[in-house]
Formats: C-alpha cells, structure tokens, sequence
C-alpha cells in the first residue's frame, strides 16, 4: 500500500490539476496562461511541504509568510499577480467544499501603480516596417508580418497563429482568434492588404517549394512561426532600423493603439480592435494621448 503521506501529495497534485482543467472549461485560457498558473501552484505547494504546511489547511498567516518569502523586497506588481493566483485557487477549493475557509480573503491586493506602455513614434514604425529585404522571399513575408502586426494591432500568438482560411482579402479583414478562444474582425488596411497579396502570390509558394501548409505565415520548414523566433526577426529588424529602443512584438501593439487614440478615435472602437474584454484595460492608452498633449504644450506653447 502507498504510505499516507505518499498518498495526500498525490491526492493534493491532482487537485492543483483538476483547478487548472477548471480554468481551461471555464474561461479558456491559453496553455501559456494555464502554464503559469501551473508553475505558481507548483512553487507554493512545494514551499508548504517544506514547512509542513496542508494545502487544504493553510491559513492567512502561511500565505503572508509566503508571500514574504517570495518577495523580500515589496514588488507590488508581483505579489499582485500571485495572490490572484492563490485567491482564484482557494475559491476554487471552497466552492468544492475542499476547504472550509478562504485564507486569502482578508490579504490586501497592494495598489500596482499605473505605467505606461512602451510604444513607438510613427516615424520609427513606418523605419521597423521598411527594415525587410524585400527583394527576397523571406523578406516580403517578414514585412507582410510587420505591416498586419501593426495595422491591425496583434498579440504576437495571434498574428504567428493565423490561418491562410482567416484572411479575407477582398473584404480587407482578418478573423482573429484572441484570449480565450473569442474571435473578432479587424480591419487589414490597403497597405498591409497589398503586402500580404504579394506575399501570398510571390513568396509564400517559394517558401513552402512543393509542401503545404494551413498557417498564413510560414517558416523555411514549412511550419508555423514560433513566437520566439518572431521575436528574435523584430528584434534584428529594429536595429537596422537604427530604433535605440528595447522591442518587442507587443510593443507594435501597443504604437497601433496609441496612434489610434492620437488621432481620436474612439476608446471603445480601439477595445473592440485589441480584443480587450475589459474597457479598463485599454484605457491607459487615454493616459498616453495625455502624456503626448502634454509634451505637446511644453514644446509648443509659448507659456509651457
């Protein structure tokens, strides 16, 4: 027979697994998202080994000397992100009745302060998007990439996730498939229609040679693009572009939204754009279109 205490790690294992199937059904979360919950839980419950705490037990005391212990310097923004890891956990656990308490419910969240994101000037896109060789295969498809990741405003996993079936090029749309699993229609552009119509006539069949592929945009292999070597290609592209910058997809993302807001558009149509399911979170690019009127003044008015 399993020794006992063999026997309720094993029973706890499963518990952290049937909350992560949980987050899947209810919410569909991406594996990477799924992934660091995982990793949270995994890190938490072996500290409580450690000082023989139960999983099933714990109480608000064990989480604060837990959370000093992983952050001995207050980093707010961590400390937020993880408590919303153990506080989704345990009300998980009491709604299943598998604790009777929830030892988090009294923590004070610490206040993350607002910053702004990082973003590009419009010179400096329009210097990233004109970094590709064109002259080469590779290249188109790596402008065509840039143009849509910017045009239409992408999470990085959905520009390298889209499929040939989710372009529409005569009606100059793509279907996006976002966090969980919503899908959207956002508008392409003329500029960024033509480059993936000269990508998809010219480059891609040379790319793939004889082979075939359902991914809109492919590796020499034939394969769909990895996030990380996209960021890697972004990456090469900004310093040819002379951007003393630190880049990353995400960063165009945010330059289509701030730019959007800069030339008034409406905050509800930029949240429908980025698949924001929560106004809030696209509101801090109202907090970058201030920061810009405001060195706007400075620079130009005569009493700034």
């Amino acid at each position: 027979m399993m020794p006992e205490d063999n026997k309720k790690e094993l029973d706890h294992v499963l518990i952290i697994d049937e909350f992560i199937d949980h987050l899947w059904l209810e919410d569909g979360l991406s594996q990477n998202t799924l992934n660091s919950y995982r990793f949270d839980l995994k890190i938490f419950y072996s500290w409580l080994l450690k000082n023989k705490v139960d999983l099933l037990n714990v109480s608000q005391a064990d989480i604060e000397q837990y959370l000093a212990y992983k952050f001995p310097s207050s980093k707010s923004r961590s400390i937020s992100r993880l408590l919303a890891t153990l506080r989704r956990f345990y009300r998980f656990l009491l709604r299943d009745n598998k604790v009777k308490t929830d030892p988090t419910l009294n923590i004070q969240t610490p206040k993350v302060p607002k910053s702004l994101p990082k973003s590009l000037s419009e010179e400096e896109v329009e210097a990233l998007i004109a970094a590709p060789d064109i002259d080469h295969p590779v290249g188109v498809r790596d402008r065509a990439m840039l143009e849509i990741l910017y045009a239409c405003g992408l999470r990085v996993t959905e520009l390298v996730g889209l499929l040939v079936t989710e372009i529409i090029l005569q009606d100059g749309v793509i279907r996006v498939t976002g966090k969980g699993q919503k899908t959207r229609l956002v508008p392409m552009g003329e500029e960024s229609v033509d480059w993936v119509k000269k990508y998809l006539h010219e480059s891609r069949p040379k790319i793939l040679a004889d082979r075939t592929s359902k991914f809109l945009f492919v590796s020499n292999r034939s394969e769909c693009m990895t996030r990380q070597t996209f960021w890697h290609l972004i990456k090469r592209y900004s310093i040819q572009a002379g951007i003393n910058k630190t880049i990353s997809p995400h960063v165009l993302r945010h330059a289509f939204a701030t730019h959007l807001i800069n030339h008034g558009a409406d905050l509800r149509v930029v949240q429908m754009l980025l698949g924001h399911s929560d106004i809030s979170t696209t509101q801090i690019y109202t907090h970058v279109a201030r920061e810009r009127l405001k060195k706007l003044h400075q620079e130009h008015h005569p009493r700034g």
